[in-house]
């Protein structure tokens, strides 16, 4: 089941790198297909002899292997595979063979053991241009000039990949062969980035490897200080599938030139460690755990990013570890917490405690919960507020850290899994499921986080972080990825894996006949029962809620109305990131002044909207437009409907063109045979020789411009130059100069508009270029007059003369050689300048003897250029360096437009922001009416083909906890960006009574005598008001930045920011910033909250014994203050730490509900002091109260110690006589109702961890069943 928000936004389909620190040396690797272990041994099990033949691969074939590949100088050992030699590629291909080469291997499949490389976008783009003759904007290229693999970018001053990559964005992937084609070409790259293709996934997909986990490495030394010693240390980068055997060889590698030696290997607390000497005495502090050599791969050990090894060697026949473990306990240490990335004040739970433990050893279950080894701790410890455990990050693991803070402090959700409930509800056999491994790993870190007796600030969900690559992919290695997307795939991995539903029968959902109120209700009760039917669990009843679509067909108004479920809500925000720019608007009419036109429109529209935002503004039919980019006095870029806005810079010059005719740049323009040609022109100059077609002294200057000749006058070479001159007017102060001019007669003649300048002087061209001044004002035939450097005046039109007033009669001839190139698609765009493709031109004789009488001289994808001489070129538009005095292309001649459009536009845009955004507005916004694209078009069954339909969202029904999603980010095609606008949210109180749809037309129909009761609907009397409870925030730009959370703690009332491992007490204003990301709420309600959860959670409750657990006698770290008895009164029982995953209950499939397995009551409770207090008689070991056959159901100790990969903590010895206490009974008090447990400063009564701990319940209840 997948249910995204209505309103959710396309998922991108890019591969996000993320940042490696590690500094690679040099690649020693053998087979990437291994294993590797999580198991560890406590160093009172004896010293263990770690004796390994050196690797079978020979270092100096490595080294020169890697020499070759150019990684001579880099810091740490980084492990790849060898891959195997590709063929030797061809040396002598020309640069179009080579892009062929290449491009012909690169769509090559993945395959699991590979080795493919990454690949600069900068220098791939480079290599790809210069190969295809390409010239952008920073110059031409030839190929041979490229220069080698260069991925300086990618990498930062240390060598490790930088974070915030992107597939075809920033980087390509090439396979080996194109690897080796690219360093026989061009020498030895800079930065060779090499990785490996692994299996991931349970399904054991392809996948690149791109951050290989970076393992930190030490040596232990007899030394007893506490600050870094040495200089820095090491690391060692391996696969996730290479071996812990593997692991510990190159372990030694790194340290030690020998092989001959004895070590063994302690794994530590992740940690800042900046010396490479670690001290032997602070091996205890940092919870050391002995690594047991096998096979197993260190995905399956957990073993992760930046996890820290110690090496100690054998000195003496001694091992220094057991000369420490020998010493007396250390003090109480203060281990290391990672500071958060952005400070929010003190933490106080990073002061200064004592850590504690057996000094003897436990024997490990071979399972996937690897238990935490330990020795030499003092029994001191002091205990965490339940439900204020940091996660550690993993590399870059925030963004599931912080969306696991929110999910773990959903009342509901939690009271659920640590009830034992789910245990019943797994549904291992639903294909759609993942065989209640997620389930059971939420489960597990649940138990972890509301523990009642962990003394581990935080840690690290090592276990859950494998359950989730196993099944999403996605989420594998160490990118950052979107903590929203994790949300959506775990809540609905959870309800695959606990639906209820165990054969899901087809459900045919239904339509929309018509009608009012009743149909309407009619129908969306019989959607939701349709979904109910295949979709019943946990996440239904907290989570999913049902919208209502509408659609409107525009052309015969037919309505079509759907009832979807959704799990949470993605909410646009009303911010439309701008896209702002000036437009070079040149109108066809060449009596206009050419415009800059100041344009702001939203960062997702197209050129398409441009075009129709011009054509408004211009009062001009948008399909008349033309959009082009312009660069290097040429067009660079066709700007047609495909194009977004946000792909230009503020520096680029986009140029509109107003045409008398279609622009044809809609993909759905059809051509016809009476189009006319749109050509594009190109001013150029020429040396003197013109002995040959091509010309390699030619370079444009000046502006490109776009020519439309009709298909009559293709046909004439003279009509196709006068055409042409027509165009050029405009950017010549000399237009005048351009044509023929007469004396008219006194009768009017037709005549053609001119902007004629002050005749007080005139200018003569000769035949050889000399330019004469003539004072005389007689003007004969074929003068060309004009004064040099004037300024246009007003137009005249020439329709009613008066005798004596020049008149133009044709073109001047012979200003410039008009020369056509074919093949120029998309008006020139597609070469980098002028004759640099080698392209030759075409003759008009040529033309002419080919064409058929009557037949175009002109082709589609012609070009046409303008070459000037020097003295030409002077007159006309001037010389660069004194600024084309006569050219009106220059800053001087363009005109400033202003529609009151945009000045409207920006003063609302300003008082918007004045005014700020609430979550109202976003969700007003989300309810909008709005027209479905062209890309997006709906099928109308009455008009039999797709429209434009316009589409409308409403709620329809609320869950109980309502998940938000703040749409923050864009991922329209190559843009890629964040809206970090502030968005103001309420902490209690979010009202949606207004926009709730079933609750308004249940209120209708009540009003009008019909019982909505029998209709099915719920209480339509509360109102659905919700308080915040949770909020996931996200810092930085998109693809980067980091994750945080804040959360309210049901138990103590009390508000937790949770950055990482570090949790600290805060505000809930303090939640409500810029940075909201994913917000959750619960909704107020008279009745418990869950439907069928709760009354499955009532039922545990009440068949659980009434056994009290006495508190130990220790120092509480965070306690409840008396005055903030927690609201709920459930304790959560601990689920075994040390065991494999637990199996599944058996499912009846006649039963679909089971009951949790039930343990017997008690017999005795006696009333004391009154109605205050209550005796519980402890449940004896021997299991004697229960059924002759009946089995146990065993819970672990409540007060065994925590995590097994705590960073904090470690296990106690489970055959310490410590451990091994007596029953006694424990005080309780009844407060308003329920039992709480008394706890004792002077005194402690430990329970055997057979016991499952009590559960406080109603008196009432109790005393109503008779007992």
């Amino acid at each position: 089941m997948s249910l995204p928000s209505p309103a959710a936004s396309p998922s991108s389909k890019v591969v996000e790198l993320d940042a490696g620190s590690a500094r690679r040396k040099r690649q020693r690797s053998e087979s990437m297909q291994s294993d590797s272990s999580s198991l560890k041994r406590a160093a009172s099990e004896g010293p263990r002899s770690v004796n390994h033949d050196p690797p079978t691969i020979s270092t100096d074939d490595i080294d020169a292997y890697m020499a070759e590949q150019g990684e001579r100088s880099i810091d740490a050992v980084t492990l790849m595979p060898p891959p195997t030699p590709p063929h030797e590629p061809p040396h002598d291909l020309p640069p179009a063979q080579k892009y062929h080469y290449v491009t012909q291997r690169r769509p090559g499949q993945m395959q699991v053991s590979e080795t493919w490389f990454i690949v600069s976008r900068v220098w791939y783009r480079r290599w790809e241009n210069a190969c295809r003759g390409i010239v952008d904007k920073s110059g031409p290229l030839d190929e041979k000039d490229v220069g080698p693999v260069d991925n300086t970018p990618l990498v930062d001053r240390d060598g490790n990949l930088v974070s915030n990559l992107t597939e075809g964005v920033d980087v390509e992937f090439v396979p080996w062969d194109v690897w080796k084609a690219f360093t026989t070409w061009y020498g030895p790259a800079i930065h060779p980035l090499p990785r490996s293709v692994i299996a991931r996934g349970h399904l054991g997909e392809p996948s690149l490897e791109l951050r290989p986990p970076r393992l930190k490495v030490l040596t232990l030394v007899d030394s007893r200080s506490d600050g870094p010693d040495g200089p820095p240390h090491n690391y060692v980068i391996l696969s996730t599938k290479d071996t812990v055997r593997k692991l510990s060889q190159e372990l030694l590698t790194s340290v030690s030139p020998r092989t001959d030696v004895t070590y063994r290997i302690w794994k530590i607390q992740p940690g800042e460690y900046p010396g490479s000497l670690f001290p032997a005495s602070k091996l205890a502090a940092q919870g050391a755990e002995l690594l047991e050599i096998n096979d197993k791969t260190l995905e399956d050990a957990l073993i992760e990013f930046d996890d820290p090894f110690v090496v100690e060697f054998l000195q003496d026949g001694k091992w220094l570890s057991d000369q420490m473990s020998t010493a007396p306990a250390p003090a109480a240490s203060t281990p290391y917490v990672p500071p958060p990335l952005f400070g929010t004040g003190e933490d106080f739970f990073t002061r200064p405690f004592t850590r504690t433990s057996a000094g003897s050893s436990t024997k490990a279950h071979d399972s996937q919960v690897a238990p935490f080894k330990s020795f030499g701790f003092s029994k001191n410890r002091l205990l965490q507020e339940p439900g204020t455990l940091g996660l550690g990050n993993m590399g870059n693991t925030c963004f599931m850290n912080s969306a696991l803070q929110c999910l773990a402090h959903t009342k509901e959700l939690t009271d659920y899994f640590l009830s034992g409930v789910f245990l019943n509800e797994l549904n291992p056999e639903n294909p759609l499921g993942m065989g209640g491994a997620i389930a059971q790993a939420f489960g597990a870190l649940l138990d972890r986080i509301w523990a009642k007796d962990a003394t581990a600030t935080s840690y690290s969900p090592r276990e859950f972080k494998m359950q989730l690559q196993r099944f999403a992919p996605q989420f594998s290695g160490y990118q950052q990825h979107d903590s929203q997307e994790l949300v959506a795939f775990l809540l609905d991995g959870l309800h695959e894996d606990l639906n209820r539903v165990l054969k899901k029968p087809y459900v045919e959902k239904p339509d929309w006949e018509g009608g009012g109120d009743l149909e309407l209700v009619q129908l969306a009760q019989k959607s939701w029962h349709g979904y109910m039917q295949r979709n019943d669990s946990v996440i239904v009843d907290l989570f999913q809620g049902q919208y209502q679509s509408t659609l409107v067909c525009p052309e015969c108004q037919k309505i079509s109305i759907t009832f979807d479920p959704f799990m949470y809500l993605t909410l646009p925000i009303p911010v439309t990131k701008k896209w702002k720019h000036i437009i070079e608007y040149i109108p066809w009419d060449t009596s206009q002044p050419h415009l800059r036109v100041h344009v702001e429109i939203g960062r997702d529209s197209s050129f398409k909207e441009l075009r129709a935002l011009l054509g408004r503004w211009m009062s001009v039919p948008p399909e008349n437009l033309l959009t082009l980019e312009i660069f290097n006095n040429r067009f660079y870029k066709n700007l047609d409907d495909t194009v977004l806005c946000s792909d230009m810079s503020d520096s680029d010059t986009i140029v509109c063109f107003e045409l008398p005719c279609n622009g044809r740049q809609s993909r759905s323009y059809k051509k016809k045979e009476t189009d006319p040609f749109i050509l594009p022109v190109f001013i150029t100059d020429i040396q003197a020789s013109r002995s040959t077609y091509s010309y390699r002294g030619q370079t444009n200057f000046g502006r490109p411009f776009i020519v439309v000749v009709d298909l009559e006058y293709s046909r004439s070479l003279q009509a196709i130059y006068e055409a042409v001159v027509e165009r050029l007017q405009r950017w010549t102060t000399h237009a005048r100069d351009l044509f023929t001019w007469e004396e008219t007669p006194s009768v009017s003649v037709d005549s053609v508009p001119i902007p004629v300048p002050p005749m007080d002087s005139l200018t003569e061209i000769k035949e050889n270029g000399e330019v004469v001044r003539v004072e005389d004002m007689n003007i004969d035939e074929g003068d060309i007059t004009d004064e040099k450097a004037v300024v246009l005046q007003e137009d005249v039109t020439m329709e009613s003369v008066v005798p004596g007033t020049p008149r133009i009669v044709g073109v001047k001839r012979d200003i410039f050689n008009l020369r056509v190139q074919a093949g120029q698609k998309d008006y020139g765009t597609g070469f980098g300048s002028y004759s640099s493709s080698g392209q030759r031109f075409d003759s008009w004789e040529t033309r002419l003897e080919e064409t058929e009488n009557g037949a175009p001289l002109l082709k589609e994808m012609d070009a046409l250029y303008c070459e000037f001489d020097e003295n030409l070129k002077t007159y006309y538009f001037g010389e660069e360096a004194s600024n084309w005095e006569h050219a009106l292309w220059t800053n001087n001649f363009w005109r400033v437009f202003i529609h009151p459009d945009y000045a409207e536009a920006k003063k609302a845009g300003a008082e918007k922001r004045s005014k700020g955004l609430t979550i109202d507005d976003c969700l007003t916004e989300f309810t909008k009416e709005e027209q479905l694209g062209e890309d997006d078009l709906w099928y109308c069954p009455r008009c039999k083909k797709h429209q434009q339909a316009t589409k409308k969202f409403n709620l329809w029904r609320v869950p109980d906890i309502l998940a938000v999603h703040l749409k923050r980010f864009s991922n329209s095609r190559a843009l890629r960006d964040k809206i970090d606008t502030f968005v103001d949210f309420p902490i209690q109180g979010l009202d949606l009574t207004d926009l709730v749809g079933e609750r308004k037309v249940g209120q209708r129909l009540t009003e009008n005598g019909i019982d909505i009761e029998e209709l099915g609907m719920g209480n339509i009397e509360e109102p659905p008001i919700y308080d915040l409870y949770a909020v996931d925030e996200h810092l930085g730009g998109l693809g980067g930045g980091h994750y945080r959370a804040y959360a309210l703690n049901h138990v103590t009332e009390q508000w937790y920011h949770f950055d990482d491992s570090y949790v600290t007490k805060t505000e809930p204003s303090q939640a409500v910033n810029a940075n909201a990301y994913l917000l959750f709420y619960k909704r107020r309600s008279n009745q418990p909250l869950g439907g069928k959860t709760h009354l499955k959670i009532e039922e545990a409750r009440i068949s659980v014994d009434d056994v009290i657990e006495p508190t130990p006698s220790v120092d509480t770290q965070l306690p409840t203050p008396p005055n903030e008895i927690a609201a709920s009164a459930f304790v959560s029982p601990q689920k075994p730490q040390n065991i494999s995953w637990r199996t599944p209950p058996s499912r009846n499939k006649s039963s679909p509900l089971p009951s949790p397995p039930p343990l017997r009551e008690l017999q005795n409770l006696e009333e004391s002091q009154g109605d205050t207090f209550d005796t519980f008689v402890p449940i004896t070991a021997d299991h004697s109260l229960l059924m002759a056959g009946e089995e146990a159901f065993r819970f672990p100790s409540p007060f065994k110690p925590t995590s097994p990969t705590s960073s904090n903590e470690v296990e106690a010895d489970d055959d310490d006589p410590a451990n091994l206490r007596e029953f006694e009974a424990s005080p309780i008090q009844l407060l308003d109702g329920e039992w709480h447990q008394l706890s004792s400063s002077t005194s402690s009564s430990p329970v055997d961890s057979r016991i499952q701990p009590v559960f406080r319940c109603q008196l009432s209840e109790k005393r109503s069943r008779g007992q």
